[in-house]
């Protein structure tokens, strides 16, 4: 139970920035997803990105890797240095350290939680148990999941 919330603590948003700071990174934010992890994004405050190990729920203090086939998760804490960054600049920080080396972010994140995912989902706001229901079905239909 104390770790399930540990992890979803991972999802929370943490400072905010002012809206000109905000508004110019959602900018670069938007440059880097498709439209439809930006419409998650304005309904979430999180980003959803596929790879080859799951699908990962990118938030401002961390990720979550929901694994393929949508039964088991990690939650990853990541602190990104710079106390001033709005919190669209610290999710694109931590999506471009995806993207460049995703093996060496699992190693290096520190790791909150793994387990199933309505353990973590009864800990959420209603917003991220939306964007939680749409990783895991996206896990789901991972092609790793039936392998």
């Amino acid at each position: 139970e104390l770790y399930a919330n540990r992890g979803a603590g991972v999802l929370g948003s943490h400072r905010v920035a002012g809206p000109a700071a905000e508004h110019r990174a959602l900018l670069l934010l938007g440059d880097l997803v498709n439209d439809e992890a930006r419409r998650l994004h304005a309904a979430t405050g999180l980003i959803l990105e596929r790879s080859k190990l799951g699908v990962w729920l990118v938030a401002e203090a961390g990720a979550v890797l929901v694994a393929p086939g949508g039964r088991r998760l990690f939650c990853y804490c990541v602190k990104v240095t710079g106390t001033d960054l709005p919190a669209s600049d610290r999710i694109a920080h931590l999506l471009l350290a995806l993207r460049c080396d995703e093996y060496g972010f699992v190693t290096v994140a520190n790791l909150a939680f793994s387990g199933a995912p309505w353990r973590l989902r009864r800990r959420l706001r209603a917003e991220h148990r939306t964007a939680l229901k749409m990783a895991v079905q996206a896990a789901v239909d991972h092609p790793l999941a039936f392998e």
